[in-house]
């Protein structure tokens, strides 16, 4: 299988681009860990939202920066599969993650004194044990659906990896059962935990309106102004390419995706978290190496 329709712009940037990357959410992974502070249920999401960054960028830049510099656009069938069902099961796991996480903030500001009882470690277990499950399970029935579409010996994918929709085009067998699985798993997997972030933060808007100082408006709807920022940027490439009509769109959406969410994570949480700005700053004051 061959992929040569590919996005070649400068190695250097996407070198430095996975550099940023690993060591932001390593950073914010360390911290966690090394933190006694941060043994909270909203910074255990937030150490696997970093492991899973981690983890997807990894599926596709490093062949990408292979690819780039030494300009062999081949690929086995069998690593296109595989590169195929992580990305769509990482990518899957983050919309579960992401609702986790607005559940959380949900129960911290509209159920505070009961917070510790709700969010006890089972909980934050079970909300995320079946998160990687389900991912796992969709992205293994669509491979399967992938798998036994026909294709010619050499098969040119118009994108920079093996993409699902890319797939489907190259394929020459009829890909009508195929759409209306992806339809019905995307109602599952992408409109359904949408919209429980949305009613989150609704409830959420509405509690924080009926406090009655400015000033505890602004500290309490902070605590989950970074966990926003993320979901915007999120859903909003994702919807933005699942609507993209060009190729041209949908080549430089996907690297947006692919690269942008992930770098963007550690920054918004260090830059915008106070907690994690002062575990930085005690770690470097302590003069404690990671």
């Amino acid at each position: 299988m061959v992929s040569s329709y590919l996005f070649l712009p400068c190695v250097q940037c996407f070198l430095l681009i996975y550099l940023v990357t690993l060591s932001g959410n390593l950073l914010i992974i360390s911290l966690i860990c090394l933190e006694p502070r941060l043994h909270t249920p909203m910074y255990f999401f937030l150490c696997n939202l970093s492991t899973l960054d981690i983890v997807y960028v990894s599926t596709i830049l490093p062949k990408l920066m292979y690819v780039c510099h030494t300009g062999d656009h081949v690929m086995s069938y069998t690593s296109c599969m595989t590169q195929m069902y992580l990305f769509i099961t990482f990518g899957d796991t983050e919309c579960f993650l992401l609702t986790s996480m607005a559940f959380d903030r949900y129960v911290a500001i509209c159920f505070p004194l009961h917070y510790s009882l709700i969010m006890s470690k089972w909980v934050c277990v079970l909300l995320l044990f079946p998160a990687w499950f389900m991912a796992s399970v969709n992205a293994s029935i669509i491979t399967w659906y992938v798998h036994n579409l026909t294709f010619i010996d050499l098969v040119y994918v118009k994108n920079f990896f093996c993409e699902l929709k890319a797939l489907m085009n190259a394929s020459m067998r009829d890909t009508t059962s195929l759409n209306t699985f992806i339809t019905v798993a995307a109602m599952f997997v992408g409109v359904t935990p949408s919209c429980l972030i949305l009613l989150s933060y609704i409830r959420i808007i509405y509690t924080v309106l009926k406090i009655k100082s400015l000033a505890g408006r602004w500290k309490t709807f902070s605590s989950c102004s970074s966990h926003l920022t993320i979901v915007v940027v999120f859903y909003g490439c994702g919807m933005t390419l699942y609507l993209s009509q060009s190729l041209e769109q949908e080549i430089i959406l996907s690297l947006m995706f692919v690269t942008l969410v992930p770098m963007l994570n550690p920054l918004v949480y260090s830059l915008r978290n106070k907690d994690i700005r002062e575990a930085i700053r005690r770690r470097i004051d302590n003069k404690i190496t990671f």
